[in-house]
């Protein structure tokens, strides 16, 4: 059955992919209206976390940043299978690595420094790692988890790997990190993800207990590779830019907990700057934290 429903769908995810921009943001629009007024898509989970965060806004402002945080996730839905056929070019035009950004992994990538970057779901971060890997000298790596159906998963890696993007399973990130050592890389761990709450790092993130995945920041104290926050901003719809910043040049030094605060303040400084970009029907806060 998952067979026949792939195949079913493969079809018309390369017809929309291959879609002129104009028209492709057009069909954004229409499962927007779907997605929001007529399914109504995990409307009280964004909602509660919405209000959660923002404690601040009155309702008027949380239900228009709710309505453009759903156009929003719908442009991103459709921008992910935009990479099945889009043209380096376009992909270059539609998503710029900021120069400063670009000058500040080549100056590692002179001292043959791998490096891990750190990363939320804010933004287009796919389309982001197909513009490093197309201008970047380090080769990247992005930690993910397999999808439960293969043929969609193997759509999903050929979407990412497209460019030149190499996969990590998260179960294998430190032992495939370690194999990799003589290679000159970029590791991207995407780090708002939900880990169990025993074991996890707690924090405080958009005023609510967080729980925090410790891999980051124990692979790169182990590693010694430096951390680098990567911020990927929308300029306009279908638009973006990547500006990286250095969070931790020798995390060998750090105590532990620091870079988990780090990169915890800077994602967070990020959603307060644009929240609509955020994944927020993503079940952010479903653990308490342990007493």
């Amino acid at each position: 059955m998952k067979a026949v429903v792939y195949y079913i769908c493969l079809p018309f995810l390369y017809l929309l992919s291959a879609l002129p921009f104009w028209l492709f943001y057009g069909v954004a629009d229409f499962f927007y209206v779907l997605l929001y007024y007529v399914f109504g898509y995990r409307r009280k989970v964004v909602m509660q976390n919405l209000r959660n965060s923002f404690p601040n806004k009155d309702e008027k402002e949380l239900k228009k940043l709710e309505a453009r945080f759903y156009r929003y996730l719908c442009d991103l839905f459709l921008e992910t299978f935009k990479t099945l056929t889009i043209g380096k070019q376009a992909m270059l035009k539609r998503c710029a690595l900021d120069p400063a950004s670009l000058e500040l992994f080549n100056s590692y990538a002179a001292q043959n420094r791998s490096v891990i970057i750190v990363m939320g779901h804010f933004g287009n971060w796919e389309w982001a790692g197909n513009t490093f890997s197309l201008l970047g000298k380090h080769h990247l790596y992005v930690i993910y988890h397999p999808l439960s159906n293969k043929y969609f998963n193997n759509l999903v890696v050929k979407m990412r790997t497209r460019f030149g993007t190499g996969l990590i399973e998260m179960r294998n990130t430190i032992r495939d990190m370690i194999s990799k050592r003589k290679e000159l890389s970029a590791t991207a761990f995407i780090a708002d993800q939900t880990p169990p709450p025993e074991g996890a790092y707690w924090t405080q993130f958009l005023n609510q207990d967080t729980p925090i995945f410790w891999g980051t920041e124990k692979i790169a104290r182990k590693l010694n590779y430096p951390i680098i926050y990567v911020s990927v901003k929308r300029v306009k719809r279908g638009h973006y830019n990547i500006f990286a910043e250095t969070l931790v040049e020798d995390p060998a030094t750090t105590a532990e907990g620091e870079i988990s605060e780090l990169h915890t303040r800077r994602l967070e400084k990020d959603v307060i700057e644009q929240p609509e970009i955020w994944l927020w029907s993503h079940r952010r806060w479903k653990h308490k934290k342990p007493f």
